[in-house]
């Protein structure tokens, strides 16, 4: 039984299993997501004029949404720009 879910394994399938690059994403887009949920509570409380806003995710934090986003291949990366990034030679190119 997997502590993580999504499964590291399905997780790194998606990122050549490079660890690397899966912490980069995952952040990445927590951080995405943390910053639109912000912008979505200032703008309640702008038009509502209220202070306690909760927002609602199903009970999961922004790191789980994020690598849920990863495994069902809604966050993906360009392989060649990262191979180029990182200084390997890319195929085809």
């Amino acid at each position: 039984m997997s502590v993580v879910k999504p499964p590291i394994d399905d997780l790194l399938a998606k990122t050549d299993n490079n660890r690397f690059l899966l912490a980069a994403l995952a952040s990445k887009r927590a951080c995405d997501i943390n910053s639109m949920l912000r912008g979505q509570h200032n703008r309640v409380l702008a038009a509502q004029d209220i202070d306690d806003i909760t927002i609602a995710l199903s009970g999961k934090d922004t790191i789980s949404m994020a690598m849920e986003e990863i495994v069902d291949g809604d966050i993906s990366y360009d392989h060649q720009k990262f191979e180029r990034a990182l200084g390997h030679k890319v195929a085809g190119a």
